[in-house]
């Protein structure tokens, strides 16, 4: 449905300036934006870009003093109110209320109000769903699971028996929580499978992404803390605990037992090794490296394999993209030498 500037702005308790009576029917980059949308400019190069946008409404920050043609919603932090406008102007689609004929559900399963239950979902003995959830097409719950309140499960999502998700968690399809972690044991020339018995507690409004892997601990359990949010084809190893808030970005893995505080951001691609420590705040960068049982400390930036402060990264990076042109100087004091040399060799006495 459409909503007026004066309508939005209500809903960010902002302050709408201009034509406060346009409606407003989608949202868009502000590059992107046209007639009918609303787009947002927090930065100066997407406030410069703003000036040209033919969004009809424009999300700025308080203290935003030029000039558009378009209607303005002033923000104290315009990235948020537009994130929360987004959620109004497209609502999540939700899974027809009830239970679809085709679910299989164990007899001791309890199921909260207002929940949704697809098609081939499988649900197994004495596994608790709170209030509200959403359990899409496909989905297979184990045994002794509990679910939060207001969660999603997106299709084909595979929860093993004595796993625990906090209330408003999304997990998105193919994600697999509660695996064997990779555990073995070598015994004389061959490897024995080393019991995985522990178990996964997730927190509350932790979002997990599409085909991620979280396994159960060996012994005690593999935790993710509330708000913690992990993007696609994330691995977390047996043991692991990710504190809260955490943001990793995708394909990253984590090796058995890392500990991560509060609040810590993962680039792309990273890897962290067995037993690391990574404190609250840190940064590890994209594909950097964290060796086995190194320590990133809180609030620092780390990049590069193996990873180390950023500072010492980016010299680093200088100093390699002298190396041809250390490359010839070598060669010439090589030849200098040489020649100084051989005229050595030839005077007399």
């Amino acid at each position: 449905m459409p909503f007026t500037v004066a309508q939005l702005a209500e809903l960010v308790a902002g302050v709408a300036e201009g034509h406060a009576s346009t409606l407003i029917t989608g949202a868009n980059t502000i590059e992107n934006a046209g007639e009918g949308e609303v787009a947002f400019a927090a930065g100066r190069k997407a406030l410069d870009a703003a000036a040209v946008s033919r969004a009809s409404c424009v999300l700025v920050p308080l203290a935003f003093d030029g000039q558009l043609t378009a209607a303005i919603i002033r923000v104290s932090e315009p990235r948020v109110a537009f994130a929360k406008l987004l959620e109004t102007i497209y609502p999540r689609k939700r899974l027809a209320g009830g239970i679809h004929p085709s679910a299989v559900i164990a007899a001791t399963a309890r199921l909260g109000s207002g929940c949704s239950v697809g098609p081939h979902v499988c649900i197994g003995e004495n596994t608790q769903i709170a209030d509200g959830c959403q359990i899409g097409p496909g989905c297979v719950l184990g045994d002794d699971v509990a679910l939060g309140s207001l969660s999603i499960l997106h299709s084909h999502v595979t929860i093993y028996d004595r796993v625990r998700i906090g209330a408003r968690a999304i997990v998105h399809s193919g994600a697999v929580i509660g695996a064997d972690g990779f555990g073995f044991t070598l015994a004389g020339d061959h490897y024995e499978k080393f019991p995985q018995v522990g178990a996964v507690e997730i927190g509350d409004d932790v979002e997990i992404g599409a085909n991620c892997c979280i396994d159960r601990a060996a012994l005690g359990v593999t935790r993710i803390g509330d708000g913690t949010k992990l993007d696609n084809l994330v691995h977390v190893a047996h043991n692991c605990s990710l504190g809260r808030h955490v943001v990793v970005a995708a394909q990253t893995g984590f090796s058995g037992s890392v500990t991560v505080g509060d609040y810590a951001v993962i680039g792309g691609q990273a890897g962290i090794g067995e037993k690391a420590k990574i404190e609250a705040k840190a940064i590890v960068g994209g594909k950097a490296g964290v060796l086995t049982s190194q320590t990133v400390h809180a609030g620092e930036p780390v990049w590069g394999i193996p990873a180390r402060p950023l500072r010492g990264h980016l010299k680093g990076l200088a100093y390699v993209q002298k190396l041809p042109e250390l490359n010839v100087l070598v060669r010439e004091i090589r030849q200098r030498v040489v020649e100084l040399e051989s005229r050595r060799e030839q005077s007399p006495g």
